[in-house]
């Protein structure tokens, strides 16, 4: 995914971004909780494991959008949200994050996905958390990322107080003066569906 040989083709960069959101959801599915329960076959009556509840996967738009389509391969009878979050570098030196759009259903009780593909500063993603709050307290919330700075990480241990669990790809080593994640691979977004004005 980081190699920009690669991510010249957009097709396969929103594909990579996918199948790690389905290796993530594999991982995370390891602690569900699962209830035996008797179903039918074509020969004999069986037993199979289903997770006792559906998640809800929420999708920090727009770079997650490819990311969250592997969660949902996995968890395709989940319920969705999203969350439009942006970058605003208006003032010189201060990055601070607008949220555009949220639509979700009922949080309450229930255990989230939330699925960014870079944690860079982490302030999107508790901002996200933040939002989602309003709609609910949530069992727990499994954040997950393709890739982090440990600022990121950081700021995420000291601004968030609800149960949580983080799933990363990587650690990188840092922030540029950008707030960029260095190595990092760029900006997702751009890389999977174009350039923005």
């Amino acid at each position: 995914m980081r190699d920009i040989r690669i991510q010249n083709d957009r097709m396969r960069f929103r594909r990579n971004l996918e199948r790690m959101g389905e290796i993530m959801a594999y991982e995370i599915s390891k602690s569900f909780e699962y209830v035996s329960e008797v179903i039918e076959t074509p020969l004999t009556s069986s037993s199979a494991l289903n997770p006792i509840e559906q998640p809800v996967i929420i999708s920090v738009m727009r770079a997650s959008l490819p990311f969250y389509h592997g969660f949902l391969n996995y968890f395709d009878q989940a319920d969705s949200g999203f969350i439009g979050a942006f970058r605003d570098e208006s003032e010189p030196g201060e990055i601070t994050v607008q949220l555009g759009y949220h639509a979700s259903p009922s949080v309450e009780g229930r255990t989230i996905i939330l699925a960014d593909p870079m944690l860079a500063t982490g302030k999107s993603l508790v901002e996200s958390i933040q939002s989602i709050l309003s709609y609910g307290t949530p069992k727990h919330i499994h954040i997950a990322s393709v890739i982090a700075a440990p600022e990121g990480i950081e700021y995420l241990s000291k601004n968030i107080s609800c149960s949580y669990s983080l799933w990363l790809g990587a650690i990188d080593d840092k922030l540029n003066h950008q707030s960029y994640i260095v190595p990092g691979l760029g900006d997702a977004g751009d890389l999977a569906f174009g350039p923005k004005l």
